[in-house]
């Protein structure tokens, strides 16, 4: 039986030292006006070097989930090179009766990818990039050609092969929905998909995110420009859904935030979009702070309390890894023009979150964020005090192409907004602020992480900062 290409990915999802997540796309075929062809995604694996493939692994590919699906790879070694193959074929058979075909009748695509399973050290050292914000411009025609954004993936790419990097994190605004803003706004599923499929599969964020664990998080333009604040409540019914949808198939499924059956196929129902995950040194809480938010003059919250109280909790249990906190928008500096639309305009929960970070004894904990579409590190101190509490790092955006934000419209060293009678904490630049499309290398230890930015053709700019616990 001869297997297909994948039409998108793969994707190299949540991996840990046992196991890995791998997402791909099929393709579909119909037979009629209300049928098509079952597919099914295929994988096999082995250690590199080796030369025996493992069984093949079978999951169903649906035109409810784009004809997308993940397998499970979940008999790893820590600290491991794989290789793997994937591949889908049109079969009218159960999902079931195929774990009967062996991999001798079947006849693979001739690509074969790698990636390296996880530690089982927590003090190992971790290599991360992070970014956010990858521009691509919908034509008034409905047509996208534009591919400067996927040079920032080729820089990632080429430092991956000197050394490799452990994860790929991307803060939010993997695409623009809303690219035209009224004039032509995605609105239907189709169009986010079909958004989805032209983001991905541009020739080297296809190539990255095949080799790198990749992980993922929302911020407003995967909906609308900051999401809720102008929606009405048929966008709420109409809008939300479309692409909230088109969301879960292609940045949460891969993710930790399904379970998975023995057969290595994700399962289940999602009830929240923040999530955590531990690798090496360092241990990741991503934050949604786009769709728990309300903004009604009754309630006004970043996220629910579910997720903070989860935060808080995250924060103070003891844990003696490094805290990576993904918030989509950046916690500090407060930004002057754009006050109602950041944490500013939610101050009780930053300053909560703030006081879980004071109360803890030599607390280590980074703030990473996007957004803004520039680059930098910040401090967050408490009033004539030098000892930091935390520190934010900013890394946006991946592509954008018009005017980026300055330092001039940050609250550089001032008190952030707080609730009247509140605790005070000032936040300060501690580098300079980047205007150029970038990403940032973190290169974390239990001591220190050093950060680097990039920008998109792959020049550094700047000279490295270490955050010093």
């Amino acid at each position: 039986m001869q297997l297909s290409k994948p039409t998108l990915g793969p994707i190299v999802g949540y991996t840990t030292a046992n196991q890995s997540r791998i997402w791909f796309r099929g393709k579909f075929e119909a037979t009629g006006e209300s049928s098509y062809r079952r597919c099914f995604g295929v994988l096999r694996y082995r250690k590199k070097g080796e030369g025996a493939w493992s069984n093949p692994l079978f999951n169903k590919m649906s035109p409810n989930f784009d004809m997308t699906c993940v397998l499970r790879i979940a008999t790893l070694e820590a600290d491991t090179l794989y290789e793997y193959q994937v591949g889908w074929l049109l079969i009218d058979a159960e999902l079931e009766k195929l774990s009967s075909i062996a991999d001798s009748q079947l006849v693979w695509p001739e690509n074969i990818y790698s990636f390296q399973s996880g530690t089982d050290d927590g003090a190992a050292a971790r290599t991360y990039a992070v970014g956010s914000c990858r521009y691509l411009l919908k034509t008034f025609l409905g047509e996208i050609f534009d591919d400067r954004g996927d040079k920032v993936f080729r820089s990632i790419l080429n430092q991956h092969e000197q050394a490799r990097f452990h994860g790929l994190l991307m803060t939010g605004d993997q695409i623009y929905a809303d690219d035209l803003q009224f004039v032509s706004p995605d609105d239907e599923l189709v169009e986010f998909l079909r958004r989805y499929r032209t983001v991905f599969g541009q020739e080297y964020i296809r190539k990255l995110m095949a080799t790198v664990p990749t992980y993922m998080i929302l911020d407003d333009h995967e909906i609308e420009d900051n999401w809720p604040a102008k929606a009405t409540e048929k966008d709420k019914l109409t809008l939300y859904p479309k692409a909230i949808h088109a969301y879960q198939i292609y940045q949460c499924s891969h993710s930790p935030l399904f379970d998975a059956d023995r057969q290595g196929r994700i399962d289940g129902t999602l009830h929240k979009f923040w999530y955590t995950f531990s690798d090496g040194c360092a241990e990741w809480f991503v934050m949604d702070c786009r769709t728990e938010r309300c903004v009604t003059n009754d309630t006004r919250r970043m996220v629910k309390a579910e997720q903070l109280t989860a935060l808080t909790d995250w924060i103070t249990d003891g844990s003696s890894r490094v805290k990576m906190i993904v918030t989509s928008v950046p916690l500090a500096p407060d930004v002057e023009n754009e006050l109602d639309d950041k944490w500013s305009a939610f101050p009780e929960q930053r300053a909560q979150i703030l006081q879980a970070i004071e109360s803890v004894r030599d607390a280590r904990v980074v703030f990473v964020s996007g957004d803004v579409h520039c680059s930098y590190v910040a401090q967050i101190t408490k009033p004539r005090q030098t000892k930091p509490v935390a520190y934010q790092i900013v890394s946006s955006s991946f592509f954008w192409p018009y005017p980026h934000m300055q330092r001039g419209e940050f609250s550089h060293g001032a008190v952030l907004r707080t609730v009247q009678g509140g605790k005070k904490f000032v936040a300060s630049f501690v580098t300079d602020v980047y205007s150029d499309d970038n990403f940032a290398k973190l290169n974390i230890t239990p001591e220190h992480i050093d950060v680097t930015f990039f920008e998109r053709k792959g020049s550094q700019l700047g000279s490295p900062y270490r955050i010093v616990f």
